[in-house]
């Protein structure tokens, strides 16, 4: 891994992070086939209605690009990354999901029955995305192609919760609203459930 140890960015580099200008490929299990004739996009739970959308829907849904730095838990870090894609903000703005008053978690899920989880207000944050491209152009299929869900630091934005890069779910097909929250793959395996990159919440241990 290209890595430098330095922060060139005025404290950009959480805690414990090293630089890197690849983009690592890292997740359990195999790659998934992207079928856009079959694939289907939900969102049910706690929801006034639940949602279905093709993959044309939602590729023609309005998107918002953002500029993040991301933070992995295996300690590397990419600055400036530029995403494409959905907010749930613009969901919910479009009256496409209206969340009932108890919901207060979002469950990402994944192909082969992987999970992320994060709180609601997170996910209504600017630094969530539901993201379709990187660097200009369509996900590989490595990096969750044809939706993953994306959460990274925007640089200069103190207000918001950062936290580390795998509470976004590569290969998402659907957002679960709960009341109650579900802890979802890795925090099953010991990681952390907060994941606040800036005390290094790594593991259940940190």
């Amino acid at each position: 891994m290209d890595t430098n140890s330095e922060d060139p960015s005025r404290g950009r580099l959480p805690p414990g992070q090293l630089l890197t200008r690849r983009f690592p490929v890292l997740h359990y299990g195999p790659v998934p086939r992207f079928d856009p004739a079959s694939w289907i996009f939900r969102v049910w739970g706690e929801v006034e209605t639940p949602l279905q959308l093709t993959w044309q829907e939602f590729d023609a849904l309005p998107k918002t690009k953002l500029i993040m730095d991301i933070h992995c838990v295996t300690t590397w870090s990419k600055l400036d990354t530029e995403w494409e894609g959905v907010s749930l903000a613009t969901l919910i703005n479009l009256g496409l999901v209206k969340p009932t008053p108890e919901a207060a978690f979002v469950i990402q899920h994944a192909e082969f029955g992987f999970t992320a989880n994060l709180p609601l207000d997170v996910c209504l944050q600017d630094n969530f995305l539901l993201a379709t491209h990187y660097d200009g152009q369509p996900l590989t299929a490595e990096h969750g192609a044809p939706l993953r869900g994306v959460v990274g630091a925007i640089p200069g934005r103190t207000d918001l919760k950062d936290v580390y890069f795998w509470k976004g779910a590569k290969w998402l097909r659907g957002l679960e609203f709960t009341r109650t929250d579900r802890p979802g793959f890795w925090e099953r395996a010991g990681y952390h459930n907060e994941a606040d990159i800036w005390q290094e919440q790594r593991t259940q241990r940190d």
